[in-house]
């Protein structure tokens, strides 16, 4: 008698859930923010099934980025949690939910093969059936369900919020504000005054906002344009490839009047970028717009390729840059205005507006954030706000400031400067001990006098493991403990980073 395995999906528990948290947690403070945020927050839980944890994703590039740069890290957060997990498999949702419902549906007996594996081949393969008629109709509908997912994937939805009108200038986003007007200004056929117009900014001082509203003036104006984040371009572009469909994405891309590009820093894959550079420079030499934004200047993004960046560099680059006094008291002010729309009795005195625009000094999102627990605190308390309601309702907000401003690149040039080496000396390979330890203090340094995760850093040094900088910060503060003379070169760098 034939040994049979269960195959049967064990149902998803609150102890199932509880743990996966954990590993999004985890995956969370490992990469950052950043990398979390692209490309982990739709990584959800399917299901439990014969040792295999599944986990779903809602498209095919998607999942081909997490399996190819983050495999093997998420196969050891599960394994820490989920003891019994022998492989971690990866699915697109939809592709997913069709494979389990064609392996219910052929589910015949003991001696047909189990309806879980059925699920798992089909998953894998897509095409499989013992009938030839079957087997187009199936593929004829996966290439009309990737076209309809490449169809969306172009242009990234526009919130009606985010107008000219409704963008607050101040000294700080003056320039910037200026060039997206005259851009949106243009008519068709106008040969583009700034092109391409490149805006940088930190997170949450307007450049989205900024972008969203150009693109909204431009369909005002009659104009064709298509706004995509860095991760919809990357999607699309890769959709096109798998519903062959590549040419006319191209053709659609390159057809309209104003190309709008929002967090390009995001923009990873080496064909992706050759496409990118293309598509740039058809847009450009045809006289058509194309404005980009991202968290940093040109100079900074080390990832993009170097034809990309020349692009860039040759169109007008504005930066957004903090938010003044008078700048925050306006945004609090417009804040307040719209929430009082909806809670006529939200009321805010003059002095408690200027105390949080002095105190709040970050960015328009943590301004938001403010008016949100003032705004709590006056509704669930009823009591009136005063300075002092205000100190003890936005004190999660409240930030010491940070005086570093320091660049990674800055760090990098000074310390290759210092030991008389190169800074390609530092992003290199070489392992010879006179570029090993600046490389060593440059990314202690980067850690300690500069935001940056320890994922981050990495990428910066070469592509780099973070485990690379954690070690190097490690044996830094180890020797800088024991030699003097060492400890007094790293203090010496900082002072020189910090003035400067």
């Amino acid at each position: 008698m034939s040994e049979c395995r269960d195959d049967t999906p064990k149902q998803i528990t609150a102890e199932d859930r509880a743990r996966w948290e954990r590993v999004k947690q985890r995956l969370r403070v490992e990469l950052g923010d950043a990398v979390y945020n692209s490309w982990f927050t739709r990584l959800e839980l399917d299901r439990i099934e014969d040792r295999n944890l599944h986990l779903t994703v809602p498209t095919r590039f998607l999942k081909s980025w997490v399996q190819s740069h983050y495999a093997p890290r998420i196969k050891s957060r599960v394994a820490t949690e989920f003891k019994t997990i022998e492989s971690v498999l990866i699915d697109v949702r939809s592709s997913a939910r069709k494979a389990r419902s064609r392996a219910n549906e052929t589910e015949t007996g003991p001696e047909s093969p189990s309806a879980a594996h059925t699920a798992k081949i089909s998953t894998a393969t897509a095409t499989s059936s013992e009938n030839g008629v079957s087997s187009t109709s199936s593929r004829r509908s996966a290439r009309a369900q990737t076209t309809t997912d490449h169809a969306s994937l172009i242009g990234s939805p526009l919130d009606k919020r985010l107008s000219f009108s409704s963008f607050l200038v101040g000294p700080s986003n003056q320039l910037a504000y200026a060039a997206a007007c005259r851009v949106a200004e243009s008519r068709p056929g106008e040969t583009p005054m700034f092109n391409p117009l490149y805006a940088h900014a930190g997170v949450g001082l307007g450049k989205t906002h900024l972008l969203q509203a150009l693109a909204h003036a431009a369909n005002e104006n009659n104009r064709r344009v298509i706004y995509l984040t860095a991760e919809r371009f990357m999607s699309g572009f890769v959709s096109s490839l798998t519903a062959q469909t590549s040419i006319a994405f191209k053709e659609r891309l390159r057809a309209i009047d104003l190309l709008i590009i929002d967090d390009v820093q995001f923009l990873q894959g080496k064909s992706i970028q050759q496409e990118f550079c293309h598509t740039l420079n058809a847009l450009i030499d045809a006289g058509r717009q194309v404005v980009v934004a991202a968290d940093r200047p040109p100079s900074d993004l080390d990832t993009l390729d170097e034809r990309v960046l020349s692009r860039f560099k040759g169109g007008l680059c504005v930066d957004i840059g903090p938010l003044d006094d008078a700048l925050r008291a306006n945004i609090l002010s417009a804040r307040i205005t719209a929430a009082s729309d909806s809670h006529p009795d939200f009321l805010v005195p003059e002095d408690v507006v200027a105390y949080v625009a002095r105190t709040i000094v970050t960015n328009g999102r943590d301004l938001e954030g403010a008016v949100n627990r003032l705004l709590a605190h006056s509704t669930l308390t009823g009591a009136p706000l005063t300075i002092e309601t205000a100190e003890v309702a936005i004190r999660d907000l409240v930030r010491t400031q940070d005086p570093r401003r320091v660049k990674i690149d800055d760090i990098q040039k000074l310390v290759a400067n210092h030991y008389n080496i190169s800074r390609a000396d530092i992003l290199s390979s070489r392992r010879t001990a006179n570029v090993v330890r600046p490389r060593q203090i440059a990314m202690y340094l980067s850690k300690v006098l500069t935001l940056r995760s320890l994922p981050e850093i990495g990428r910066r040094f070469g592509g780099r493991d973070h485990t690379t900088v954690l070690h190097a910060v490690r044996k830094i503060e180890e020797l800088a403990s024991k030699d003097k003379g060492l400890a007094e070169v790293i203090d010496l760098l900082k002072r020189i980073l910090n003035e400067n």
